[in-house]
């Protein structure tokens, strides 16, 4: 077995903003797995959040011993980006491999197409507005929060998409005593769920709260040892394969936060279609469905996966799985 890989980047189509900053370019590993002349790809999208950079991440990868199963995998790599694109190479490996999908190997049946949320990024409240209104034909809108005059946006992206169903994304940019405030309004306009409200480190501060939506965990669930620490504090846990390590824990964590209670999210990073494809399987059977990245992708792998009356649409074989 020889494992390969490189740091990529990709344009994206305008500026994406979240409360931690905005970015012009996706900076993604991918990653080949070869042997027996069959080659399995994979890509992740290292997070500086997480003391994750591109560098940081090749060089994990590079340092693997080769071969490796996709079981020891987990034990040489914590969960994170570097895991992933391994991961995932090694799923598409072993489908090739075999003449099968992904999704008969992991004993699922035939995925079906999900409908997405839709991502609005972090802008003036009047540019938040024409957005909604350009997307307002859509099911549902993420919109990303966590700072000043956040009201006014939500109120401006409400107006404008008076159908669509929204959840949020603060991103930890909320005080406890900030969100505790801007909970009468979430609920006023509507809102579905509220993602990460609150730092990390102040979790133990939403337990108690009292709301008609769901608060869903993201940058405080990595795996299923993260799942005992959010009882109490979130209903619904966002899964992401850069977080998890891969589609083989993503697997193990949705089965984990269903049998505890959890509703699942499935997300993704800002990352090309390679890396979003292994996530469509994960998201099979969960309540949202957040894998819009490729769409903001200006030059997407080809091919890329196909979205269709606001669906996301199982990978084809010539991408992944």
């Amino acid at each position: 077995m020889r494992i390969s890989a490189a740091i990529e980047e990709f344009q994206l189509k305008s500026a994406f903003a979240i409360s931690r900053g905005s970015r012009n370019l996706a900076a993604v590993v991918s990653v080949k797995v070869e042997s027996d002349g069959i080659v399995g790809r994979g890509e992740c999208v290292p997070y500086a959040r997480y003391g994750e950079s591109p560098e940081r991440v090749l060089e994990a990868v590079l340092d693997l011993p080769a071969p490796i199963t996709r079981g020891e995998l987990q034990e040489a790599l914590r969960p994170g980006a570097a895991r992933n694109a391994v991961d995932c190479a090694m799923w598409d490996w072993e489908a090739k491999r075999f003449g099968k999908r992904v999704w008969q190997l992991a004993g699922m049946p035939e995925p079906r197409p999900l409908p997405t949320a839709y991502t609005l990024s972090l802008d003036e409240p009047a540019v938040m507005k024409r957005s909604a209104q350009e997307n307002s034909f859509r099911p549902l809108l993420k919109i990303k929060l966590g700072s000043a005059n956040d009201i006014e946006r939500l109120e401006a992206v409400r107006s404008g998409a008076a159908k669509s169903s929204i959840i949020v994304d603060a991103n930890e940019g909320w005080e406890p005593e900030e969100f505790r405030e801007i909970i009468p309004h979430l609920e006023r306009l509507r809102v579905l769920m509220v993602e990460q409200p609150c730092p990390v480190e102040k979790d133990d501060e939403l337990t108690g709260l009292e709301y008609e939506f769901d608060i869903c965990a993201d940058e405080s669930c990595h795996d299923r040892s993260s799942l005992p620490g959010l009882v109490g504090k979130y209903s619904m846990v966002n899964v992401k394969l850069d977080k998890t390590g891969g589609l083989t824990e993503a697997f193990a964590l949705i089965r984990k936060a269903k049998t505890v209670g959890f509703k699942v999210m499935v997300g993704c990073m800002i990352g090309t279609s390679l890396g979003t494809a292994p996530a469509t399987l994960a998201a099979q059977g969960a309540e949202i469905v957040d894998l819009d990245a490729p769409l903001f992708i200006a030059d997407d792998r080809e091919p890329a996966l196909v979205y269709r009356d606001c669906e996301v649409y199982a990978p084809d074989t010539r991408l992944w799985g």
